[in-house]
């Protein structure tokens, strides 16, 4: 199948790989063509704008940083709608809130044409590992169509209901991630500020009843010298989703607490100039507001 990509971060170009070595004639795009180097010497095609990349493609994906980055790229005469063919089919893999998802596709609507949101769920270290997720809104048709492809990204594909609900569902897949990985932070201090070794402490959790996927990958990288240089999100970018999440915990009436308390960390992560780091730095945070060495 002929497939294009629309922004090659670390996520979409995992995600490209992994469709070149399905098989599949991959055409893509990127803000800086630097980054796309390496694809294009794994055999990706280059183009020059998002309308280039969907004119060449029977699916086309995008995944960006924001809204405002995706109207960049989905709408307008440069954009991916100029280029959709009427039987193409375009996924948005973007975090985005729902609402911004639906009027950007009521768009493509407007032309005849088909968007289907498609969040992914996980980090680099899942998708590479083939454990990454998928969640899916918009016409079940077309979500039919493209569910053997969206299956060799990751193994667990789900669709959530009409456009927008993948959006919706992924903030809510979100808030759980955030705040079970600000939570172990606060967890191994105490253990730490207790007597505990933090070693051993990151060793019990991640064997305990509370451990988890993430924190397998993600919760020892507080021990010393583990932090990585490149983070799977840094704490700007992880906040970035919580704050979509805050707005639509209010916009709905729907009290969020726990995300307010995980966000609170984050703006004191900010505050102390470790914003760049892996979000797991939170850590770093409670072992600060303890009386521990930073």
């Amino acid at each position: 199948m002929k497939i294009s990509f629309v922004g090659l971060g670390a996520m979409g170009a995992g995600i490209v790989l992994r469709l070149i070595a399905a098989g599949h004639t991959l055409t893509g795009w990127n803000r800086t063509k630097e980054k796309a180097e390496a694809l294009i010497n794994e055999g990706m095609k280059w183009t020059d704008s998002p309308r280039e990349a969907a004119s060449e493609a029977e699916v086309v994906f995008s995944m960006v940083t924001d809204a405002k980055a995706l109207r960049s790229v989905a709408l307008g005469p440069e954009g991916i709608i100029a280029g959709l063919s009427k039987d193409g089919i375009y996924l948005d893999m973007s975090t985005i809130a729902p609402e911004e998802s639906r009027a950007i596709a009521k768009e493509f609507e407007a032309r005849g044409l088909t968007m289907l949101d498609a969040p992914i769920s996980g980090s680099t270290v899942t998708l590479s590992s083939g454990k990454a997720s998928i969640m899916v809104g918009g016409d079940r048709e077309a979500f039919e169509r493209v569910k053997p492809v969206l299956l060799e990204i990751g193994p667990k594909v789900t669709y959530i209901g009409s456009q927008g609900m993948a959006s919706q569902m992924k903030l809510a897949v979100n808030l759980v991630l955030m705040v079970e990985v600000i939570a172990f932070g606060e967890a191994i201090a105490l253990a730490e500020k207790g007597g505990v070794a933090r070693e051993v402490a990151v060793e019990a959790m991640l064997n305990s009843v509370a451990g988890s996927p993430v924190l397998g990958y993600r919760g020892p990288f507080i021990l010393e010298g583990n932090m990585p240089e490149v983070p799977l999100a840094d704490v700007n970018l992880q906040q970035k989703d919580m704050l979509l999440v805050l707005e639509q915990a209010r916009k709905l009436g729907s009290p969020a607490p726990l995300a307010a308390a995980a966000n609170e960390m984050m703006n004191a992560c900010r505050g102390l100039g470790i914003d760049h780091r892996d979000f797991v730095t939170a850590h770093q945070v409670y072992r600060m507001l303890g009386g521990m060495s930073k």
